[in-house]
């Protein structure tokens, strides 16, 4: 009896999404740009720092002193 929506529902629900929020959609849209953007910078300043903790920097002066 009830199943998924028809694109003709599809259409009707986005377009009254569009009219209740389509003066504050463009703020969200930038707010949610925004924050995946501090999000992917977050993860790879993250993955930068647990690199250099598991391997320690390599010297090679003491390479050198030691042969």
């Amino acid at each position: 009896m009830f199943g998924f929506p028809g694109w003709i529902e599809v259409t009707i629900i986005l377009g009254i999404i569009l009219l209740l929020f389509g003066k504050r959609l463009p703020g969200a849209m930038n707010s949610l740009g925004k924050s995946i953007v501090e999000f992917k910078k977050g993860a790879r300043e993250d993955i930068d720092e647990g690199e250099s903790s598991k391997f320690p920097p390599h010297d090679s002066e003491h390479d050198k002193q030691s042969e």
